[in-house]
């Protein structure tokens, strides 16, 4: 399961986030098909273009509450602090994404900017 963590600048458009996670399914070599669900912070509950994405891409969007962010704190890899003033998180795309995909997840992309929107990718560790 690979899940896209999503962070943005307010009023950013569905297209400006659909850059970042194209750009974070770049880095990783995957499609954007892979990913199976979005997931920011509370913060960003009813940002228009995080709410249009999700409808245009047909996937849940999962809503992070700041307590769920802080769990996975130790596990996230950039530090951004506009994040950190806003959300108490290092990386509100990373620690969404994290705290979606598990605890037997890891970040497979750390956190990108793309027209002001972040992007990071998490996926489940194989428990083979």
């Amino acid at each position: 399961m690979i899940i896209a963590g999503l962070g943005c600048r307010k009023g950013s458009s569905a297209d400006d986030l659909l850059s970042a996670l194209d750009a974070a399914c770049a880095a990783a070599n995957v499609s954007r098909d892979t990913v199976t669900a979005l997931a920011t912070g509370e913060i960003k509950r009813e940002e228009p273009g995080m709410l249009e994405l999700a409808a245009k891409l047909q996937l849940d969007l999962h809503i992070v509450d700041d307590d769920a962010l802080l769990r996975v704190e130790d596990r996230t890899k950039t530090v951004s602090r506009h994040s950190l003033a806003k959300t108490l998180s290092s990386s509100l795309s990373e620690a969404a994404a994290l705290a979606v995909a598990g605890e037997r997840s890891e970040i497979i992309v750390p956190r990108l900017i793309s027209n002001g929107a972040t992007c990071a990718l998490a996926a489940t560790r194989d428990t083979a």
